[in-house]
C-alpha cells in the first residue's frame, strides 16, 4: 500500500446508483474500488482477489447481505465487512454485529460517515495485525521459556546458549522480580542434563538450623528429630542441576560447606561418617551485589569467585522497555487460556502507557497487572482507562501549568508532590531509597509525604 493508496473496498449493492455513488467517494479519497452488484458476484470476485474492506448492502435479491456475511466468514475472508441498510433498525444492526460485520451504517449516510467508519476499520486491522505480529514473536521465545526482543536480553539468551553446554557454575544476577529462575530453567533446558532433575530452592526461605541438612542431608539419629535418612538436594538434584536461589542470604558457616562441595564434588550428610560423591551442576542467583557483600565481609570471596564462573546479569525491565509488548501478549494469552476467554487485544495507547512505567516491580510487576486487569476488565479491548491509577499517574507528563491560580507556591508543591510520587513508584515505596535518590533526610520525606497525602496512595 503507497501513502496514496488507503487500500481497496469492495463495494456490493444492487442500486447501480448507489455503487457509483460509493465509488466516486471512495476513489476521490484514495480508495481503489472493486463492484459488485451481488452477494453471489461479490463472492465470486472474492474466490480471485483480495480487498482491505467490504461495503455490502442488507437488502438484495438473491442473496441478501447476512447470508453473504456469513458465507464470506466461512470461506475465511478476513476484511472488515461495513453493513448498509435503508430499512435498517437497531436489532437487525446488533444481529449483523453478532455474525462477525465491524459496523452497520444506516442509509441515507453522508460520506463522512463512510469514510470515517472506514478509517476505524482500517486503525483496528492494523491493531489486529500488529498483536499477530506480537504473538508471533513471542512465539520465538519457546524454546528457551523467555520472550525478548531487546539487544540486552537477546545477547543474555546467546550467553544462556553458551553456559548450557558446560558444567562449570553460573552465577545469575538481577533485581527482584527479572526473571532470575525462569533464566536457571533455561541453561538447564538448553543443556545435556535436560532430562535430568532441576531442583530449586531459596536459600533464605529456609531457617539457618534447618538449611544445612536440606542442602546436604542427614543420616538417621542424626539430631533429635532425624527418624530417618534424608538424602539432601544436592543428591536429589545428581546427574541435573541445583538452583540456589538467593544465594547472598547463605549463612557463613554454610559458606564453606559449599565451597568445599563445589571443589570436591561431594556432600557429607549431618552425622554421616564419609561424603558421598554427587555429579551436580550448581547455578545460583541473587538480587544482591555479591562484590560488595564481599567487600563488607558478608560473603566468602573465594566461594564467590567459584561461584562467579560464568556469570549472567538480567537487565531490569525499565531498561529494555521494548521487550514489554511481548511480555504483554505472552500474560495476556496465559491468564487469558486459565480463565476460560478469549485473549484480549490492546490498543496503542494500552501498550505505551506501560513502555514509559518505571516497574520497580520489573517482569513479575508486569505479570501481576496483566492478571488483575484481565480479572477486573472483561473488554475484548485494553485501553488506558483500564490501567491501574498509580500506573496512569506516573506515565502522565508533570503539569507545569495546573489549571486556575498562577501562585508560584502553589505550582511548586505541586511539582515537588509530583515528583516525590514518582520516586515513590520508582522504588516500588521503599521510603529509605526514595529519599536517597531525592536527595533529602528521610525525616524531610516523611514530613512531605504526610503534608501532600502521599501516604494513603
Amino acid at each position: 500500500m503507497t501513502a496514496e493508496d488507503r487500500g481497496k473496498v469492495l463495494v456490493i449493492d444492487d442500486e447501480e446508483n448507489m455503487r457509483l455513488v460509493l465509488d466516486n467517494i471512495l476513489v476521490r479519497e484514495g480508495y481503489r474500488v472493486v463492484l459488485a452488484g451481488s452477494g453471489a458476484e461479490a463472492l465470486g470476485l472474492l474466490d480471485h482477489e483480495s480487498v482491505d474492506f467490504i461495503l455490502c448492502d442488507v437488502r438484495m435479491p438473491g442473496m441478501d447481505g447476512l447470508t453473504f456475511l456469513s458465507e464470506a466468514r466461512v470461506r475465511g475472508v478476513r476484511a472488515p465487512i461495513i453493513m448498509m441498510s435503508a430499512y435498517g433498525t437497531v436489532d437487525s444492526a446488533v444481529e449483523a454485529m453478532k455474525a462477525g460485520a465491524f459496523d452497520y451504517v444506516f442509509k441515507p449516510f453522508k460520506p463522512d460517515e463512510i469514510l470515517l467508519t472506514l478509517k476505524k476499520a482500517d486503525q483496528q486491522e492494523r491493531l489486529r495485525r500488529e498483536n499477530l505480529a506480537l504473538r508471533r514473536a513471542a512465539g520465538q521465545g519457546i524454546r528457551t521459556g523467555l520472550v525478548a526482543r531487546s539487544k540486552s536480553m537477546t545477547e543474555l539468551l546467546v550467553m544462556v546458549e553458551r553456559v548450557a553446554a558446560v558444567k562449570s557454575p553460573v552465577l545469575i544476577t538481577g533485581e527482584s522480580g527479572t526473571g532470575k529462575e525462569l533464566v536457571a530453567r533455561a541453561v538447564h533446558a538448553a543443556g545435556d542434563r535436560r532430562d535430568q532433575p532441576f531442583v530449586a530452592v531459596n536459600c533464605g526461605a529456609i531457617p539457618e538450623n534447618l538449611l544445612e541438612s536440606e542442602l546436604f542431608g542427614h543420616v538417621r539419629g542424626a539430631f533429635t528429630d532425624a527418624v530417618r535418612d534424608k538424602p539432601g538436594l544436592f543428591r536429589e538434584a545428581d546427574g541435573g542441576v541445583l538452583f540456589l536461589d538467593e544465594i547472598g542470604e547463605l549463612p557463613p558457616a554454610l559458606q564453606v560447606k559449599l565451597l568445599r562441595a563445589l571443589q570436591e564434588d561431594e556432600v557429607r550428610p549431618l552425622g554421616a561418617n564419609a561424603p558421598v560423591k554427587v555429579d551436580v551442576r550448581i547455578v545460583a542467583a541473587t538480587a544482591k551485589d555479591l562484590s560488595r557483600e564481599v567487600n563488607q565481609g558478608r560473603f566468602r570471596e573465594d566461594l564467590f569467585y567459584r561461584l562467579n564462573v560464568l556469570p549472567l546479569a538480567i537487565p531490569p525491565l525499565r531498561d529494555r522497555p521494548e521487550d514489554i509488548p511481548l511480555l504483554l501478549d505472552h500474560f495476556l494469552v496465559v491468564f487469558a487460556s486459565r480463565m476460560g476467554r478469549r485473549r484480549p487485544e490492546m490498543t496503542r495507547e494500552f501498550i505505551e502507557a506501560l513502555e514509559k512505567y518505571a516497574w520497580p516491580g520489573n517482569v513479575r510487576e508486569l505479570e501481576n497487572l496483566v492478571e488483575r486487569t484481565l480479572v477486573l476488565c472483561p473488554k475484548p479491548l485494553l485501553d488506558l482507562e483500564d490501567l491501574p491509577e498509580h500506573v496512569r499517574r506516573a506515565v502522565s507528563p508533570i503539569k507545569t501549568e495546573p489549571a486556575g491560580s498562577l501562585d508560584m507556591k502553589a505550582r511548586v508543591r505541586e511539582l515537588e508532590a509530583d515528583i516525590i510520587r514518582e520516586a515513590l513508584i520508582q522504588t516500588g515505596g521503599n521510603r529509605s531509597e526514595a529519599a536517597r535518590r531525592l536527595g533529602i533526610s528521610y525525616p524531610s520525606l516523611l514530613s512531605k509525604i504526610k503534608l501532600y497525602g502521599l501516604g494513603e496512595e
